[in-house]
């Protein structure tokens, strides 16, 4: 009788998972396993856990799903916690396991991870399968090494040469010996505690279930994909954005499924330009991993893939300042108490807060990505750290010294001051004139409100390019 591994990481899902489908067609009996990373829990870079409790929450929820999925598929789910090549080779020297099955990752730790396995377990019997972008890397009209430098190269070449492969479907049944498994840890079991405060509001729910709720609202129930494009720089509430993130970052939906879900669409509802965004973004997400493949550890330098040779300060607080959102830049400062209330930030958001940590504090973007990793319940690896490098100006941005200017951009898209009076109930009584910057009212109307010695009234900085 043969028997394999499912060796389950950032591909918490049933449906579209070649990894399991083959495995289910190459052996009679299959085994799944998630190893929760001890290397993970125990780690700081830069002053940040590699693992934060958000993201521990989502996979954990991810795990109860996926646990449930292949109970009634007939199997079942081993969730070990220790260093994945330990754990995988342990159970299968125990269960006689012919192979182990999972998943190709792109980025330096998670190879690292995969080399460790292979060199305990023996090369031939570790197969690997791509399963995590929209193009399949042996689809692609170049090399992975010859990635364009530029997006747009990269976009044009795959929609013109690339095609999108089909869906592999969910397995009838699963046939599993008797694993005799244990509860899946809890935060407690794992040294975690919930993160925020009395404020917190929950905004996703781990697992491949959820994904697909979050996808039949926002495509079906409400329609908001056929206005995406208009509304995804939004900054409050659930349905501006398709918020897919957290579902593709611990892979509970893959981006060949809300593809296929946006053509169904198309053929259904609308086809638009908004719908064309979707699969825009999904293209973008694509282009991190493969030019983290493309460029190895050099993604993690502080000159980044351009090799520049940056002069960032070393100042811890003013870092602080920026982490726990207290620059006296309401709207820098209302993005972090989001991101720290709820492990979640706007796009728009993470553009500002990156750029003004770069640009404005002349801060390491290393420091802020680390952060991010900490705090993302959405983090993704090749996402993060490419974004991070793209702002901070050594990553793939055809456009040099880009800089987004916190006032300009304050205003334009949060005129009103809606979203930081939601962060900051404070500053509810403060005019349109001075919300974004408050630090510019009147010593009698700071007094007045109460601003006086608050940070709003000394912020960490005022840049020359604001021209308040």
């Amino acid at each position: 009788m043969s028997r394999g591994i499912v060796w389950f990481r950032n591909d918490l899902r049933i449906r579209d998972n070649e990894a399991l489908y083959r495995a289910v067609e190459d052996f009679d009996e299959v085994i799944p396993i998630y190893v929760i990373d001890k290397g993970l829990l125990d780690v700081r870079d830069y002053g940040s856990a590699k693992m934060g409790t958000f993201r521990m929450t989502f996979i954990l929820e991810a795990l109860h799903n996926l646990w449930s999925r292949l109970r009634e598929l007939g199997s079942d789910l081993i969730v070990d916690v220790g260093y994945p090549a330990d754990v995988i080779c342990r159970y299968a020297k125990e269960m006689e396991v012919d192979a182990v099955y999972a998943h190709k990752e792109a980025t330096k730790e998670e190879l690292e991870r995969e080399k460790e396995l292979g060199q305990t377990l023996g090369a031939a019997k570790l197969k690997f399968f791509w399963g995590h972008t929209l193009f399949h890397i042996n689809d692609l009209p170049f090399e992975y090494q010859a990635v364009p430098d530029v997006f747009t190269a990269f976009r044009k070449k795959c929609e013109k040469y690339a095609d999108i492969r089909p869906e592999f479907p969910a397995p009838d049944r699963i046939s599993t010996p008797d694993l005799k498994t244990d509860e899946i840890p809890t935060l407690t079991d794992l040294n975690l505690t919930p993160s925020g405060g009395d404020r917190e509001t929950k905004l996703f729910t781990g697992g491949e279930d959820a994904a697909w709720d979050r996808l039949n609202r926002y495509f079906w129930k409400t329609e908001s994909l056929s206005s995406y494009k208009f509304t995804r720089n939004g900054l409050l509430g659930m349905d501006y954005s398709s918020k897919f993130s957290p579902w593709l970052a611990a892979g509970c939906i893959s981006p060949r499924s809300i593809y296929y879900a946006v053509k169904r669409y198309e053929d259904n509802v609308k086809k638009n330009v908004s719908t064309y965004w979707m699969i825009f973004e999904l293209i973008w997400r694509d282009y991190f991993r493969y030019v983290a493949l493309k460029y190895g550890e050099k993604l993690f330098y502080p000159g980044g893939i351009k090799g520049e040779n940056p002069n960032w300060e070393d100042d811890s607080e003013l870092l602080e300042k920026w982490k726990s959102g207290k620059t006296g830049v309401p709207f820098i400062d209302a993005n972090m108490r989001e991101l720290n209330t709820t492990g979640f930030m706007s796009n728009r958001g993470r553009q500002n807060v990156a750029s003004f940590l770069v640009k404005d504090l002349n801060l390491d973007w290393r420091k802020g990505a680390a952060y991010f990793e900490e705090k993302l319940v959405d983090y993704d690896v090749s996402s993060n750290w490419g974004n991070w490098a793209y702002v901070a100006g050594v990553g793939n941005d055809p456009r040099e010294n880009r800089y987004f200017n916190i006032m300009t951009q304050a205003a334009r898209y949060d005129g009103k001051g809606e979203y930081v009076k939601h962060w900051f109930p404070e500053l509810s009584e403060v005019d349109q004139q001075h919300v974004h910057a408050p630090w510019t009212m009147s010593s009698a109307d700071l007094s007045r409100l109460g601003l006086v010695d608050s940070a709003f009234a000394h912020p960490a900085v005022v840049a020359k390019q604001w021209k308040l």
